[in-house]
């Protein structure tokens, strides 16, 4: 069995601020070090559920925050960008099962450092109606590879938010939301524990988690940060402005839908 890990950094145990997530802080050096703890207690509860090969994909930022020499040996890094499947990358490799470590709330959401792939560019996204973040645009990518969410860790808004989209996710909370940048959180060891035990879990019984998938076209509403980056994204002709922030577009499928928001998310930096 193939398991692929995919690790954020906003929903890590012990991370509240944006000083945190962004290299060049000294507080980012501490935090790096927490989300490599959490990526080592997730492939080690794959491997204790069973797996025989584990990826583990950084999907923070640039994604080349966790050094690799401080990795669990037994698992192959995915880091590195650009990358046509994102925070999934490693997923067409034929993997059994995803474990989305470290993830967080949506745009607009009331969980720690909340936001959906890029804050300075995108208010809400939503796909068919249907509104989203990283956790639904990325497991709805991984179904669509045929590799279910089998298990998910973050603060207590972020599994609210996600619980009725993903029911059979076996999720960890491994922090309370009180703030866009305040929290209580489990220690580091705890929450290194539960992680490891819940990734065990869901792994033994990934077999039996069907993968969430919708069908194609896909239509995406986006709000946009600010009229300005409306304009500037709706350069490409396949986008229609329907607002002063906001626009709509189709993709022929839920891949063709992500890699186009990343795009945009890199057009935004323009604008900065």
């Amino acid at each position: 069995m193939k398991i692929l890990i995919s690790v954020d950094i906003e929903g890590v145990a012990g991370v509240y601020h944006a000083e945190q997530v962004r290299a060049g802080n000294p507080e980012y050096e501490r935090a790096r070090r927490l989300m490599v703890a959490e990526a080592n207690a997730a492939i080690a509860g794959a491997f204790d559920g069973g797996a025989r090969e584990v990826y583990v994909n950084d999907s923070h930022g640039g994604f080349r925050n966790m050094p690799p020499d401080l990795l669990d040996e037994r698992a192959q890094v995915i880091q590195g960008k650009p990358r046509y499947l994102g925070m999934v990358a490693g997923v067409e490799l034929g993997v059994q099962g995803v474990c989305m470590i470290g993830y967080h709330s949506r745009a607009q959401g009331r969980g720690i450092l909340a936001h959906t792939i890029n804050s300075f560019a995108f208010a809400r996204i939503r796909l068919n109606g249907q509104e989203l973040g990283e956790m639904g645009l990325y497991g709805l990518l991984a179904g669509s590879y045929g590799a279910p969410v089998i298990a998910a860790s973050g603060d207590d808004v972020f599994i609210e938010e996600h619980q009725a989209m993903f029911p059979q996710t076996r999720f960890v909370q491994v922090k309370r939301a009180t703030g866009f940048s305040s929290g209580i959180s489990l220690s580091p060891q705890q929450a290194c524990a539960a992680i490891r035990e819940g990734v065990a879990q869901a792994a033994s019984q990934a077999r039996g988690v069907a993968p969430l998938r919708i069908q194609g076209p896909v239509t995406v509403d986006l709000l946009a940060q600010s009229p300005a980056l409306a304009e500037l994204f709706c350069q490409w002709p396949m986008l229609e402005r329907t607002d002063g922030d906001a626009l709509r577009f189709t993709a022929p499928d839920v891949e063709g839908a992500v890699r186009m928001l990343n795009c945009l998310s890199a057009m935004s930096t323009m604008l900065k």
